[in-house]
């Protein structure tokens, strides 16, 4: 039997920080499944940069169903959680049955992959503190206040927490996540 991933998101999630550890986990023969909220298809968008904006852009992205909801879910069945960016993480961070469940990761020291604006949550719940961490470079401040030391970099690793800026580092963020899962969580 594979071993369970999960992926907690909602609306206005960005869709490549979803979909390409949704994807690439489930290559690697792990069961991954999406939570959110409620179970209902979920509006994804696309953040890129373009001249003469200070900041990225927001566009229309992809559509996809939300496995469960967050209440729906028991910790003790993931081996793994994955945590995307995008502006989802900016209200999600309220949602008290998601503090639950990323609390239950934190607490039984499993692997954590966080991206972008996904380190809110985790902030959130006080689990950043004494880590080492990196998330979109807007943050800074927001991860010292959390008492984490960040690092602008593609990836940074910290125990069982993996962390990275945005989509365009997926390739350095999968590669060392999987290097912690394969250790602490065989997908067989």
């Amino acid at each position: 039997m594979a071993a369970k991933i999960l992926i907690v998101t909602g609306d206005a999630a960005e869709s490549l920080e979803v979909l390409y550890p949704y994807q690439r986990l489930r290559e690697e023969g792990y069961d991954v499944h999406i939570a959110a909220p409620a179970r209902k298809t979920l509006r994804f968008v696309v953040h890129d940069f373009e001249p003469g904006f200070d900041t990225y852009t927001e566009k229309p992205g992809y559509t996809w169903p939300a496995d469960l909801a967050f209440s729906e879910v028991d910790p003790g069945q993931y081996a793994a959680l994955v945590i995307p960016g995008g502006r989802a993480p900016e209200y999600l961070r309220n949602d008290p049955e998601l503090r639950k469940i990323l609390k239950s990761f934190f607490d039984a020291d499993k692997p954590v992959a966080q991206i972008c604006h996904g380190p809110l949550l985790t902030a959130a719940i006080g689990g950043l503190s004494g880590r080492r961490v990196t998330a979109y470079p807007a943050l800074e401040i927001d991860m010292q206040t959390a008492g984490a030391t960040f690092q602008d970099a593609e990836a940074v690793v910290d125990g069982t927490l993996v962390s990275a800026r945005a989509w365009p580092d997926h390739s350095g963020w999968m590669r060392e996540f999987l290097t912690v899962l394969r250790a602490k969580a065989p997908a067989q």
